[in-house]
C-alpha cells in the first residue's frame, strides 16, 4: 500500500492544520473523475497505483519546448503557428521556467476561502497582439488516425488546460478563451525504422471554460473535511471507476479467504 509521509503542505490532508494544503492540477482532476479515489489519496494517503513513465512522450515534450524556445528568444512565430494562421508568438517571460516546473513551483494560487494552494506545471504560453496569454499543451501519441479536432480530445485534457486558464486568471493575467494542443502523432507506415520516428503535427484549438474550477475547489475542501467516504466515480468508458471496482472486488475476496482460514484454525 502506497501511503505518503506527511510534511508541511504535503501528504494526507489534516483537517486541524492551519497550513495551506497543496493540491496539484492532477489531484483536482482526480477529484473530478473519482471523488473516492481522491479521498483515499488526499485524506487517507493511499494513492492509486502509478502508471509507467511515458519516456518517449517526455522526450517529445522536451524537444518541442526547445524548438519553441528558439522562436521565443527571437520573437518570431513558429512555422506551425504560421501554417494555421494564428497571430501569436511564444511568450518571453522570466517566470516561464518556474511555471513549467510542476514538481517544485509551477503556476499556483492560494484559494483563501478554502486554504487550498492549487498549482500546476504548464508546457507553454503564447501571447497574441491583444496581450492575452494563450495556454498551450504538448501531446504525443501514435494512432492510425491521429486527433485533429477538439472532439478527438479526452475530457481530462480539456480540464487540464481549463485549470491552467483559471490559475493564470487568478494571478491577474488576461487569458485567451482559446487554448491550443500541439498534437504529434507518430507515423507507423514508413518502410523501415532507420533509427528515426516521424510525426504528423496538428494544432488543435479548444475554447475552454474554467467556470467549473472554483466550485470544484469548494467541493474538494468540503470532501476533505468530511469523515464520510464519497461515492465512486466513473472510468473513461463511462462505467464505474476501475480502481474502485478492483479494490472492492479484491477486498471482498480477501475478506472471504481470511474468514475461511480463521474458521480452519
Amino acid at each position: 500500500m502506497a501511503v505518503r509521509k506527511t510534511r508541511s503542505g504535503y501528504g494526507p490532508f489534516d483537517p486541524s492544520s492551519p497550513e495551506p494544503y497543496k493540491v496539484s492540477r492532477s489531484k483536482l482532476d482526480l477529484f473530478s473523475e473519482c471523488p473516492r479515489c481522491a479521498y483515499l489519496d488526499m485524506r487517507l494517503g493511499v494513492k492509486r497505483p502509478s502508471m509507467p513513465s511515458f519516456t518517449l512522450n517526455n522526450a517529445v515534450d522536451e524537444l518541442l519546448k526547445r524548438e519553441f524556445d528558439i522562436h521565443r528568444a527571437n520573437g518570431t512565430k513558429h512555422p506551425l503557428v504560421e501554417k494555421y494562421g494564428l497571430d501569436a508568438v511564444p511568450l518571453a517571460d522570466e517566470r516561464l521556467e518556474e511555471w513549467r516546473d510542476a514538481l517544485r513551483r509551477g503556476i499556483s494560487y492560494l484559494h483563501e476561502p478554502t486554504n487550498l494552494l492549487i498549482r500546476g506545471g504548464i508546457d507553454d504560453v503564447w501571447v497574441n497582439p491583444a496581450g492575452e496569454l494563450i495556454i498551450v499543451d504538448y501531446k504525443a501519441t501514435s494512432k492510425k488516425i491521429g486527433p485533429s479536432t477538439e472532439d478527438d480530445l479526452y475530457d481530462s485534457y480539456k480540464r487540464q488546460l481549463e485549470i491552467y486558464q483559471w490559475l493564470f486568471r487568478k494571478n491577474g493575467f488576461a487569458v485567451s478563451p482559446t487554448v491550443y494542443f500541439v498534437y504529434v502523432n507518430g507515423k507507423s507506415d514508413a518502410k523501415a525504422f532507420d533509427g528515426k520516428l516521424e510525426f504528423d503535427v496538428e494544432l488543435i484549438p479548444y475554447t475552454g471554460s474554467d467556470a467549473w474550477v472554483e466550485p470544484a475547489v469548494y467541493d474538494l475542501k468540503k470532501m476533505l473535511m468530511s469523515d464520510e467516504i464519497p461515492a465512486t466515480g466513473t472510468s473513461f468508458g463511462g462505467g464505474p471507476c476501475e480502481y474502485c471496482s478492483y479494490r472492492e472486488a479484491a477486498g471482498k475476496i480477501l475478506l472471504e479467504l481470511h474468514t475461511k482460514n480463521k474458521k480452519k484454525e
